[in-house]
């Protein structure tokens, strides 16, 4: 198994991403803030799969700072290059993008953004302010950086997603985002870096959030459709559990506008704070 090659820097990435595509070959990327886990891995094992023969399976290393608020983890946010190389090894990547300094990315004078309006106002966006024009700028940056064919990111951040598709839609990027489910440990906790924070006993009580969703999945399933008593629900197995809600909504999945009916393929989405840590989930409801 050949080792993937790191490129600390985002000219030289940029230059051989354009050889490759200029001869031809398919690119499929999967942009990830790092410490790796089976989520991410389950990206980059579909990007090698999508790039086919002959194709690049490739991948980004970046702890955005521009997507932390001033009081957020920026500083603590777990970081393990080097197992995150052997891991990409493992999962057939090519290439990896991995800057050595933010102002790599964000050199001085750097004052050009990217802020989706409508989608990354409400949910997470209303909470951390500036969090997704952080996202958005980023994500477009590696696009632009990379010229992928195609590019993947994980359903557990569905409004990020949903983001993510509108930016290169909207701005004619000439790639294809694709959604990939979310990855669970096999009590039902959606994998995430940030799981690295908690206890055992906070790790009992994070699964409130997916049980949470696959009660509201249940009711749903057995007739109940508003929206309200759903979400009620879901958030009164939240705090029995000791989490701190942040919010319960149930939206449409691609507007996540909230909806006072559910309906096939509505999303319900959670976001709650378990001892200091904030995690999200969502599910569809049926």
């Amino acid at each position: 198994m050949s080792a993937a090659e790191l490129i600390r820097d985002p000219a030289a990435w940029q230059a051989r991403c354009l050889e490759a595509r200029q001869a031809g070959r398919r690119l499929a990327l999967a942009p990830t803030m790092g410490f790796l886990h089976e989520g991410h891995l389950s990206l980059m094992r579909e990007a090698r799969r999508r790039a086919g023969p002959g194709g690049l399976s490739l991948a980004t290393i970046f702890v955005n700072p521009s997507q932390f608020g001033p009081n957020e983890d920026l500083a603590r946010y777990p970081r393990d290059l080097a197992g995150d190389l052997a891991k990409c090894v493992q999962a057939g990547v090519d290439l990896v993008l991995a800057p050595e300094r933010p102002d790599q990315l964000y050199p001085p004078g750097f004052q050009t953004w990217v802020e989706v309006t409508g989608l990354g106002q409400g949910l997470c966006g209303a909470r951390r302010p500036g969090h997704f024009r952080g996202v958005a700028t980023v994500v477009t940056k590696l696009l632009n950086l990379t010229r992928p064919h195609l590019a993947l990111f994980g359903e557990k951040d569905w409004q990020q997603l949903q983001i993510v598709k509108a930016l290169a839609r909207d701005l004619h990027l000439g790639v294809e985002i694709i959604g990939m489910r979310t990855i669970r440990e096999p009590d039902g906790l959606a994998l995430s870096s940030r799981n690295a924070y908690l206890s055992p006993e906070e790790r009992a009580r994070a699964l409130s959030l997916s049980r949470a969703l696959l009660e509201a999945r249940d009711r749903a399933a057995g007739g109940e459709r508003d929206a309200a008593a759903l979400a009620a629900g879901a958030r009164r197995r939240l705090e029995e559990a000791g989490a701190r809600v942040d919010y319960v909504e149930v939206v449409h999945p691609e507007t996540l506008e909230p909806v006072a009916r559910a309906v096939p393929g509505s999303r319900m989405l959670v976001a709650a704070f378990v001892g200091k840590t904030r995690l999200i989930d969502n599910l569809d409801l049926p």
